[in-house]
């Protein structure tokens, strides 16, 4: 999956009883990053560092987690653990690890007072590796999704992955689905269709589906940047509703240099690996 890329690893920590965790994804020096929110109701960590207007060019890790905004405190185990490295951006008072951090929530599903935190976010950042765990792990451990239409209709949701090649080029995503949407598998327009069917209110702040596409094309920050909008596409195309009010969908798209490839090429295989990464979760 996305650790098939040269230099990529990642790391999970996940708690089955209290239904929470989280996944830290590392890169190798030099990636450049950029990202995009639709969902109405994020929660993130230096997220406006990815906007192709700013400064620092390249991330040093993403972590998706739990906890809703509380989860976000992993983040900071992670910039412990890259310190301890000597990884980050330099500065004149050392180096200062870029860590951009997503989270999802999940607190209605296991024991809302266990959270992710430094520890746990340190945690999956030392057991960082080239192997692939989906499913019921890290940052979908306590994912949901279907929960639109209310929580009786609720279904597992989880951590999703796909990969794709063109050639030399890879582009590959791993994302946590915790969507108020359906998976789209054709039967929600029949739904829809039903004469006594209205649209109910989607609860805010109870959902978000997260996750990281990432390339071995030589990208800047403006193309990763709309790479990242063709990601969102493929959101739209595996969930439905998508990009709700209630949900803090947001993505980060990186790209490590290795090869050159066609921008248009890339954004292709970005939209179809979103939505095939969202729909695994549900095989």
């Amino acid at each position: 999956m996305i650790n098939e890329i040269k230099g990529i690893r990642v790391g999970h920590w996940s708690d089955h009883e209290a239904s929470t965790g989280c996944s830290v994804i590392l890169f190798p020096e030099n990636t450049v990053a950029s990202g995009e929110i639709r969902g109405g109701a994020p929660a993130t960590r230096d997220f406006s560092l990815l906007d192709p207007s700013r400064y620092v060019q390249h991330v040093n890790a993403v972590v998706l987690s739990g906890g809703s905004a509380f989860g976000l405190s992993s983040c900071e185990g992670v910039m412990e653990y890259l310190e301890q490295g000597g990884v980050g951006f330099e500065t004149g008072s050392g180096r200062v690890p870029i860590v951009i951090g997503l989270s999802l929530f999940d607190l209605n599903t296991g024991n809302a007072k266990v959270r992710p935190g430094p520890t746990q976010g340190k945690e999956a950042a030392t057991n960082a590796a080239n192997e692939s765990q989906l499913g019921k792990v890290g940052a979908g451990t306590g994912a949901t999704v279907s929960k639109w239409r209310g929580q009786e209709f609720s279904q597992p949701g989880g951590l999703g992955g796909a990969i794709l090649r063109e050639g030399e080029l890879i582009v590959a995503c791993l994302i946590a689905v915790n969507a108020s949407g359906d998976i789209d598998n054709g039967v929600t327009a029949g739904l829809i269709k039903e004469e006594n069917f209205s649209f109910p209110e989607v609860l805010p702040f109870e959902n978000t589906t997260i996750g990281v596409v990432a390339t071995n094309a030589n990208m800047d920050k403006t193309a990763c940047y709309l790479a990242s909008q063709s990601a969102h596409d493929g959101y739209a195309r595996a969930l439905f509703p998508s990009h709700t009010s209630g949900d803090g969908d947001a993505v980060v798209f990186a790209a490590t240099g290795e090869i050159e490839a066609d921008l248009g090429t890339v954004r292709a295989l970005t939209t179809i690996v979103v939505e095939l990464a969202i729909k695994s979760v549900t095989n």
